[in-house]
């Protein structure tokens, strides 16, 4: 049966319209993103067949073109229009920030260390300069490699704190493993952060941890 034949309310793109896209599965979403099914099956069964083939939702989207390509019901065309489409959705998320906008609370620097470092294969140390108000300055990846108390050297992080008259500062890494939990390094590393940035009257805010799923703050665990 074809989609056109569903009930109205069962439409993805009928969903969407009358419910919003939060609603909406992966595969319905991605199904509207291909407009149509390869031969002999309709767009949302062709969605759950290349998501599985892909490893789910985040297997898909971290893909480079290249790997996009291969997979069954894209080809180039569709390859090429869903990496631009993510990469639209990254540099909305950081002209949200760099426009200005004050971060207050640890929901938003959490969304946009995710859409700068969740899709890096390597492990990225980074950090968020902000003003007295909590609007950012600049973004800076200042690490990378495998993330401890040897590579991340905390005087690094407070010259590019004083190159940019920062006030605060928010640090975060991503674990490409997908377990965000902290480890003990990087708990010893952020005291260290913490204690050389006071020296200079610069906030350390918080250290995110970007993995699968919510990143993980330092400071909504009391740890700072």
């Amino acid at each position: 049966m074809h989609i056109k034949d569903w009930p109205v309310a069962e439409r993805p793109r009928e969903k969407l319209l009358s419910h919003g896209a939060a609603q909406l599965s992966n595969a319905e979403l991605l199904s509207i993103f291909l407009g149509s099914g390869t031969r002999g099956q309709d767009a949302v069964k062709t969605s759950r067949e290349l998501l599985a083939e892909a490893g789910e939702l985040r297997g898909l989207l971290d893909r480079e073109p290249g790997d996009l390509v291969r997979l069954p019901g894209l080809g180039p065309a569709r390859a090429c229009r869903l990496s631009a489409a993510l990469e639209l959705s990254r540099r909305h998320v950081k002209a949200e920030l760099e426009r200005g906008s004050a971060l207050t609370n640890a929901q938003a620097a959490g969304n946009y260390f995710t859409a700068r470092l969740r899709p890096r294969k390597q492990e990225i140390f980074a950090a968020l300069f902000l003003d007295t108000r909590h609007r950012a300055l600049a973004f800076e990846e200042l690490f990378s490699g495998t993330i401890n108390q040897a590579q991340v050297h905390p005087r690094e992080v407070l010259r590019r704190a004083l190159v940019h008259n920062a006030a605060a500062v928010i640090v975060g890494h991503n674990h490409p493993s997908g377990d965000p939990e902290p480890s003990a390094a990087d708990r010893s590393l952020t005291q260290r952060l913490h204690q050389a940035l006071g020296l200079v009257d610069i906030r350390l805010l918080d250290h995110l941890v970007i993995g699968e799923g919510d990143p993980v703050s330092f400071a909504a665990r009391g740890w700072l």
